[in-house]
């Protein structure tokens, strides 16, 4: 299960955390990687370790809010290797505060990232999965999405519209064979989580039935399975990683 042999993955936000550990995963199985992040030297401790596990990787600049960024890397990225068989759109960033004091930028800057990002994307390499009548989207969305939390009304929205995103695209694709999936991952431990003080990580798992946060491959493990052959006949779907935060 989660075979990748003979695929091409392109990963946005590949360059740490979640975004890595699902171009690791997805290395180990045999993905050659197309990287995207808004450095291209942010990449290279990724591109390394897949091309330690004999894989082929090819790293691209791209501002995922930015169209014409967009478009280069996934026209490059589908020049070089041939065919784009899977997209993770994992790029992502926080603006967090409470509704009555977040600016209009704030809000934007997520929104464009979150999700525009994801639409860019989405629409640049879909013509090249619908020509090929295979292919595999897989969103990176969030808990938040499902459920909201307080001063993150930016990121929620964002996640939750990432999520109908995700329902709507795999409609309109599934004709031409093209599946796409969300992920919608709870509480993950992160350099974030480690810095926490110690009442407040007791609080957040407390209202986890599995008692732990999850690991960045806890994730890549999903959005393996959701790539590949293995899930041939899920689209349309937001698998929560959670350790059971969230259960309906």
């Amino acid at each position: 299960m989660g075979n990748m042999d003979g695929k091409t993955a392109l990963i946005t936000g590949a360059a740490r955390g979640i975004g890595q550990a699902i171009a690791l995963k997805f290395a180990a199985q045999g993905a050659d990687l197309a990287l995207c992040d808004v450095q291209k030297e942010w990449l290279d401790d990724t591109a390394a370790r897949a091309r330690a596990l004999g894989r082929r990787v090819e790293c691209y600049a791209a501002d995922v809010s930015r169209g014409a960024d967009v478009q280069a890397a996934v026209t490059q990225a589908a020049a070089d290797f041939g065919r784009i068989d899977v997209l993770v759109n994992n790029a992502g960033i926080t603006r967090d505060t409470f509704l009555m004091r977040m600016s209009e930028e704030d809000w934007d800057a997520v929104l464009d990232i979150n999700l525009k990002g994801a639409f860019l994307f989405t629409k640049a390499v879909s013509k090249y999965m619908m020509k090929q009548r295979a292919g595999a989207i897989v969103n990176i969305a969030s808990i938040i999405g499902l459920i909201g939390n307080a001063g993150q009304c930016n990121y929620a929205a964002s996640k939750a519209g990432l999520i109908a995103l995700t329902k709507s695209v795999a409609k309109e694709l599934a004709s031409r064979n093209v599946r796409a999936n969300a992920v919608a991952p709870g509480f993950i431990k992160t350099k974030m989580t480690d810095k926490l003080p110690e009442d407040i990580r007791k609080k957040m798992l407390e209202a986890i039935p599995l008692g732990r946060f999850g690991e960045p491959e806890d994730v890549a493990e999903v959005a393996l399975f959701l790539a590949s052959d293995a899930a041939a006949y899920v689209t349309g779907q937001a698998l929560t990683v959670c350790g059971g935060m969230v259960t309906a």
